[in-house]
C-alpha cells in the first residue's frame, strides 16, 4: 500500500470537511486505484518470522489479523476520525456494538453511569439490564434538566451516556454544559451522535470525550450494511477501547466499511437535503397532529439550543396521535409511498411505531418514563420530493380521521 495525501494527518487536518469526506484516510495499492480498494482477507503473510514477532510486539505497524487491522476498515476509521475532529476511531460491527464497546471497555463492577432516560430502546436496555449484570449501577435522568445531572453524580460515577437528539423523542442535550460538568468531576462523556452525524453536529467541539455511531444510519445512507464507530482520543482508543475490542471481536467487516466509505462521500449533501425536506414536511404535519417534535421548528422546547449546536435539524422527527396504537397503526397501513420500517438515515422515507418496534423490548413502564407513547410515530424523511411525501401523509391522515 502506498501513502497518499489522504493518509497524512498533517495534510488532511488542514482540509475542510467536504474534502476530508472524499479523500481523508485514502490509501492506494501499487495499482493506483482512485476508489478505495476492498481487502477481503482475514489474515496476512510476512516476509520473516522476525517481522511477525515485531508486529505482535507493536514494534512494526503492519497488519497481523483483520480482527485488529484491515486496510479497508482502517481507511473508514481514519476518515470518520477526521470528520469528527477526533484523534482516533475504531470501527464496530454495528451501532449497538459501538455503544456496548464504548461503555464496557471502561467500566467495571462497582462503577456508576448516569444516562439520559430518553434513548434508543437498545441503549436504554444496556443501562437498565446489561450493565447491572456486571455490577455496574445506572441512574437515568431527564437530560434536559441541568440540575438532574449534577444531582445524579456519585463518588463512583465514571460515565455520562446520552443521545442528542434522542431517539425518538428528539430531546436535545446541552452538550457544553454536560461535558463541562463531567470534566469537572473526572467523568467520561459518551455521546451517541447517530441522528446528527459530524455533518450537523460535532460533540467533541463542545467537550465530549467519546462519540459513538451507528454508521448503519446516515453514514451509509442507503440502508445497505451494518456498521458502527467509536471516536475519541488516541489514548482512549488505543489503550482503553482496543484491548476490549481485540479480545471480544465486535469488528466491522471490510465490505461494510467500504460501503460506508462510499456513503461518507455524499453524507453532507444528503443530510442537508433531507434536513430541508424534513423541515418542510414537519411544518405541514404540525398543523394536522396534536404534537410534533422536531428541533428546528420553533415549537420545539429546545429550539434555540438545537440551533446553537446543530447546522440543521436532521432528517428525523416524531409526532403523537391522540388515538393511540390503533390510530398510529392505521396511519402506517394507509401510507402509499412512505415505507413502514424501523431503520433511519436511509435515502428512502421510512416510518415506524416505536412502542411496537424499536422500543418494544424496554416494556410499557420504561416507555412511559422515556416519553414514548402508544400514539407516537417516527418519520425518517428521505430524498424523495417532499411534496410527494406531504401528499402521501395528507391522504393517510385523512383516512384515520385527521
Amino acid at each position: 500500500m502506498k501513502r497518499t495525501a489522504g493518509q497524512d494527518r498533517s495534510i488532511t487536518t488542514k482540509w475542510r470537511p467536504a474534502t476530508q469526506a472524499i479523500r481523508g484516510g485514502t490509501w492506494r495499492s501499487e495499482m493506483g486505484e482512485t476508489s478505495e480498494a476492498l481487502f477481503l482477507t482475514s489474515g496476512y503473510t510476512y516476509d520473516s518470522a522476525a517481522t511477525v514477532a515485531a508486529r505482535f510486539a507493536g514494534e512494526d505497524d503492519g497488519m497481523t489479523y483483520s480482527r485488529l487491522q484491515n486496510p479497508t476498515v482502517q481507511m473508514m476509521e481514519e476518515r470518520i476520525a477526521l470528520l469528527e475532529g477526533a484523534e482516533a476511531c475504531r470501527a464496530q460491527a454495528s451501532g449497538m456494538a459501538a455503544m456496548t464497546t464504548a461503555l464496557l471497555c471502561q467500566l467495571s463492577a462497582g462503577d456508576h453511569v448516569v444516562a439520559a432516560k430518553a434513548a434508543f430502546g437498545s441503549c436504554r436496555w444496556l443501562v437498565d439490564n446489561l450493565l447491572p449484570r456486571f455490577g455496574i449501577q445506572g441512574t437515568t435522568i431527564d437530560a434536559s434538566d441541568k440540575a438532574a445531572w449534577e444531582a445524579a453524580i456519585r463518588p463512583n460515577t465514571k460515565v455520562f451516556f446520552f443521545e442528542s437528539p434522542a431517539n425518538p423523542t428528539m430531546d436535545v442535550v446541552d452538550l457544553e454544559f454536560v461535558c463541562s460538568l463531567a470534566k469537572k468531576h473526572g467523568i467520561v462523556t459518551v455521546v451517541d451522535n447517530a441522528f446528527a452525524t459530524s455533518a450537523l453536529q460535532r460533540p467533541m467541539d463542545f467537550g465530549a470525550d467519546v462519540v459513538a455511531y451507528s454508521a448503519t444510519k446516515m453514514m451509509d445512507g442507503q440502508g445497505r450494511v451494518l456498521a458502527g464507530a467509536v471516536c475519541g482520543s488516541a489514548d482512549f482508543i488505543n489503550n482503553v477501547l482496543l484491548p476490549f475490542q481485540r479480545n471480544t471481536g465486535p469488528n466491522c467487516a471490510p465490505f461494510n466499511a467500504w460501503v460506508v466509505l462510499k456513503g461518507l462521500e455524499t453524507l453532507d449533501l444528503r443530510i442537508h437535503r433531507q434536513s430541508e425536506s424534513a423541515l418542510k414536511v414537519a411544518t405541514f404535519l404540525e398543523k394536522r397532529v396534536p404534537r410534533l417534535l422536531y428541533p428546528f421548528l420553533p415549537s420545539h422546547p429546545q429550539h434555540e439550543l438545537a440551533k446553537k449546536q446543530m447546522k440543521a435539524g436532521g432528517p428525523i422527527f416524531s409526532f403523537d396521535l391522540d388515538g393511540g396504537r390503533p390510530q398510529a397503526h392505521g396511519l402506517l397501513d394507509a401510507l402509499e409511498l412512505i415505507d413502514i420500517s424501523n431503520n433511519i438515515g436511509d435515502s428512502r422515507s421510512l416510518m415506524c411505531h416505536p412502542a411496537s418496534s424499536t422500543h418494544h423490548g424496554v416494556g410499557p413502564e420504561t416507555r412511559a418514563d422515556m416519553g414514548v407513547g402508544e400514539g407516537m410515530l417516527r418519520l425518517n424523511v428521505g430524498l424523495e420530493d417532499p411534496d410527494d411525501l406531504i401528499e402521501d401523509l395528507d391522504q393517510a391522515l385523512t383516512k384515520v380521521g385527521l
